[in-house]
């Protein structure tokens, strides 16, 4: 490599044309945090493992599809959209055959994707955000950071799409009260 390293966007666009090579490192550089992602959201090794296969599939697949900067995104935004959304399809698998796997715990600490998110936001914004009770916490992370739907969401924290509405409402209005 020429001076300086290729970015995401750029080895997923020679994905797109086959390179292997940019595959390998694209997999190299996104697999660990791909992973302890996917591991905060379900507890089942199995399914992460699935996804995670499932993931890199379809990135070889339809590199070619990604729009990248140009529609301002990014390359492990993306990644982590088709990956969001395989877990989500796992849930749906095995629900029609045993109980939905269990969802990862909250961790004491907090993840680096809450600390991005309440470093971006301000403090005031990502104080308020971490007042909320956990559970309206993951409706927000899964409607807002991860971009799911209603019925995504509920899939992925097992509970009714009801639950989801109502949660994400209260999630909005206490993060109003907090911020007025």
């Amino acid at each position: 490599m020429k001076g300086t390293e290729p970015d995401e966007e750029q080895l997923v666009r020679r994905t797109a044309k086959g390179d292997r090579a940019a595959f390998e490192e694209l997999y190299r550089r996104t697999s660990p945090w791909l992973a302890v992602r996917l591991r905060r959201r379900c507890a089942d090794e199995q399914i992460v493992a699935e996804v995670m296969q499932e993931t890199y599939l379809a990135v070889w697949r339809a590199a070619g599809a990604f729009a990248g900067s140009a529609v301002g995104g990014s390359a492990v935004g993306w990644l982590w959209t088709i990956a969001a959304r395989r877990l989500v399809d796992a849930f749906r698998r095995r629900a029609k055959y045993a109980q939905p796997p269990p969802v990862a715990e909250t961790a004491v600490s907090p993840a680096a994707e809450d600390e991005a998110l309440a470093g971006a936001v301000g403090d005031h914004v990502g104080d308020a955000l971490r007042r909320l009770a956990p559970e309206l916490r993951q409706v927000l992370q899964a409607m807002v950071l991860d971009g799911l739907t209603v019925r995504e969401t509920a899939v992925l924290l097992g509970v009714p799409e009801g639950t989801v509405k109502t949660r994400a409402r209260r999630a909005r209005i206490a993060m109003r009260e907090a911020l007025s």
